[in-house]
């Protein structure tokens, strides 16, 4: 936790907040804060400062909070993303709060177990803490917002175009396609699928929607690995 974060009502008088769940105990057991310990402080999708520990024991912790910077700048990006297995979707909720995406889209995909969708990951409240996490460790407040597509078609033919307008598509696909552009700082719509890629068909759909289909190369990445080195090149 690089960025201890605040929500409003962790108020308790003005300027000053209360903290009794898992950030008190990562204060204690991680942190080893005391008080007069001056401790980086966010509020969530609001400023950026400090907060002075006042009081501290094993029930809470009083903070005098002074936030007057804002946060660090989203990427130019609209990730949309065929779900991956609830462990990797915890990973990649994380990662791409860190790494600055403010938009997700979870789509359906062949490949994309039913099961999938049934996960207590998806769930709006934890969903939502995975990010945050992400949030934390990057020094960043605001929290990315995700949708949920559970039709491919649909999605593909009615929501996507409005998506892509006025942004660079691409198709990130394994094959013999042009290589990925590098440092474009463009607005964005990437598209990355599950573990080995779209079918033929997803892909005729997402280009005829639009998209330009991209490589890495020809190695077969996880999703997540392929989600750092692509945001790397592009931004």
């Amino acid at each position: 936790m690089n960025l201890l974060l605040i929500s409003a009502a962790d108020y308790c008088d003005a300027g000053q907040v209360r903290i009794t769940d898992r950030r008190l105990q990562h204060l204690r057991q991680v942190l080893g804060a005391s008080v007069g310990d001056e401790l980086r402080v966010g509020e969530i999708d609001g400023l950026i400062g400090t907060g002075v520990v006042r009081e501290l024991d094993d029930k809470r912790a009083i903070l005098a909070v002074a936030l007057d910077q804002p946060a660090p700048d989203k990427l130019p990006l609209r990730l949309v993303l065929a779900l991956p297995r609830p462990k990797m979707l915890r990973r990649i909720l994380r990662t791409a709060a860190e790494l600055g995406v403010a938009e997700l889209h979870l789509i359906n995909s062949y490949r994309v177990e039913k099961s999938y969708w049934q996960t207590p990951a998806l769930a709006p409240p934890t969903v939502r803490e995975y990010l945050l996490q992400g949030l934390e460790q990057a020094r960043d407040t605001r929290v990315p917002e995700v949708v949920c597509h559970r039709r491919f078609r649909p999605f593909v033919e009615d929501t996507l175009p409005g998506l892509a307008r006025d942004h660079i598509a691409l198709l990130a696909q394994p094959g013999a396609y042009p290589a990925c552009p590098r440092d474009s700082r463009e607005p964005t719509l990437l598209v990355i699928g599950p573990e080995g890629g779209f079918i033929p068909y997803e892909v005729d759909k997402l280009q005829a929607a639009g998209c330009r289909a991209v490589s890495l190369g020809p190695r077969i990445l996880r999703v997540e690995t392929a989600l750092t080195a692509l945001l790397g090149r592009l931004f």
